[in-house]
């Protein structure tokens, strides 16, 4: 029996639910790419796929609506690969069960894939349709979208032909965008060494977790705590009060989601051991009621465990953690140019320790303004370069430069006030779009981009609004039929 069957708009829901079930994390999109180009071949649709694995799927006109100008629209295939701890899945093999919890749907501790499994859904409801009118239509759904855009970079100049294009990645009802901002990775690999374990001591891991996460630009203004921060902040003090000794340190896990959960392995003198444990008591309620607004189910626990053979110098200890403490998270700069919208901001995304003794440390800047853009990832930079770290930076992405007097904005603004009563928010997203990508090879696309209310993207406490994917269908469909009668 299927979860969502009694949810609407059928058809949208439906598909959605059996795009749950294919796997298709970043660089692994085979199995979706394979699913729907066996579902254009079942209607009778055009369907192709460039050299990077982007697929596009035509429509024809409704009858005589073979001239009205071609609509794209926009999707990608893949989906953030984010679990808790617990849970025993695997995004690769395993499908995702999606579950109605009063006016959301959800998955079972892990990320849905709504992002953008909804805008794939409503493609495929727009393909199959046989009560809607319309123009010609290409459903363009790109790869890798979620890890570096690279399906959107790799985009052949001439794979689609339309000038209008609806981006289906947004997820805020009642908004519209019309802009983001560019983004780009820092990435610092910092080279440690480690000595025997010293005698006479315990064995502790400390664990931060029960953050909420989400995306890294669409949540990094709300206040949400960051689990490496938090936990190389302890473990700073605890260097210096109790002479603890770090063997190990993990926290996050993707670039664009702020980090979540953070552990580290660590010995502590004997005899100093329960004065430790009283101190983290007292860090703990510390954080607690320092984010008791925003993370209502944060945790700083420990567990003990087997003493490590070796651990980090002194040395090597004291540049890892001074890095962490002293690398900037979180909004830098907020916008003068639109209210209450970020400008720039950095996020520390995760810490691995890699190659034997390595400790590989990636963060993401994004900003609506190249130029901060750039100075945000020189900031971070310069504090892993006074550490010794490696510094590499990724190639990035552009931002997508607002136009509120486009047509097809006009159209989405009046649509959605005419269906629902209401005058839409039309703003730009601090979040990265493909459509900068897009314009630098298609400089004449005219876009816009809108969704149903997707809440902690990028994390295991995703879900989307039952009620908001209803109005996002008729919103669409009703686009589609203004186009064609313009």
């Amino acid at each position: 029996m299927r979860k969502l069957e009694k949810l609407t708009p059928q058809p949208l829901w439906n598909y959605f639910e059996a795009i749950c079930q294919i796997p298709r994390p970043s660089k692994k999109e085979e199995r979706i790419r394979h699913f729907l180009m066996e579902f254009a071949r079942k209607h009778g649709l055009e369907a192709k796929a460039d050299q990077a694995g982007n697929l596009l799927i035509a429509k024809p006109a409704t009858a005589g609506k073979e001239q009205i100008p071609t609509v794209v629209l926009q999707a990608h295939l893949d989906m953030v690969c984010e679990k808790n701890t617990e849970k025993n899945f695997n995004f690769e093999t395993d499908a995702i069960v999606p579950v109605i919890d009063g006016e959301w749907v959800k998955a079972d501790g892990t990320t849905l894939g709504a992002d953008n499994g909804i805008g794939i859904a409503a493609q495929m409801a727009v393909l199959t349709a046989t009560d809607l009118v319309h123009g010609p239509i290409e459903c363009l759904m790109t790869v890798d979208e979620e890890t570096g855009l690279s399906g959107a970079f790799a985009l052949e100049p001439d794979f689609f032909k339309g000038k209008i294009l609806l981006n289906l990645d947004s997820e805020d009802d009642g908004e519209i965008f019309i802009g983001c901002a560019g983004g780009m990775d820092t990435v610092a690999e910092l080279n440690l060494e480690k000595e025997k374990t010293p005698g006479k001591s315990f064995g502790l891991k400390i664990i931060v977790k029960g953050l909420w996460g989400g995306h890294s630009g669409d949540d990094i203004h709300k206040g949400r705590g960051n689990a490496v921060k938090i936990l190389s902040r302890f473990l700073w003090q605890a260097v210096r009060d109790f002479g603890v000794r770090i063997a190990e340190f993990e926290g996050g896990n993707l670039r664009n989601a702020i980090a979540r959960e953070a552990s580290a392995t660590i010995i502590v003198p004997s005899v100093q051991k329960e004065s430790l444990v009283a101190e983290l008591n007292i860090f703990a309620s510390d954080v607690e009621f320092e984010y008791e607004r925003t993370e209502p189910n944060l945790v700083v626990d420990h567990n003990s465990t087997s003493l490590p053979d070796q651990v980090l110098t002194m040395a090597s200890q004291e540049r890892l953690l001074n890095v962490l403490l002293a690398c900037p998270h979180g909004v830098l700069e907020m916008s003068t140019r639109m209210k209450d919208m970020v400008e720039t901001s950095t996020n520390m995304a995760s810490v691995k320790f890699v190659d034997g003794c390595k400790a590989q440390i990636t963060t993401s800047q994004r900003s609506e303004l190249e130029s901060r853009k750039l100075m945000a990832a020189q900031m971070v930079r310069s504090v892993f370069e006074l550490a010794g770290a490696e510094v590499k930076h990724s190639d990035g992405y552009p931002g997508w430069t607002p136009n509120p007097a486009s047509y097809i904005v006009g159209v989405a603004a009046e649509s959605y006030k005419r269906l629902f009563a209401q005058q839409p928010v039309v703003r730009s997203i601090h979040a990265g779009l493909e459509c900068g990508l897009f314009l630098e090879k298609y400089p004449d696309l005219d876009m816009v981009s809108f969704g149903p209310t997707v809440r902690n993207a990028h994390s295991p406490d995703e879900r989307i609004h039952i009620g908001a994917t209803e109005k996002f269908w008729l919103h669409l469909v009703d686009i589609l039929q203004v186009v064609a009668d313009s």
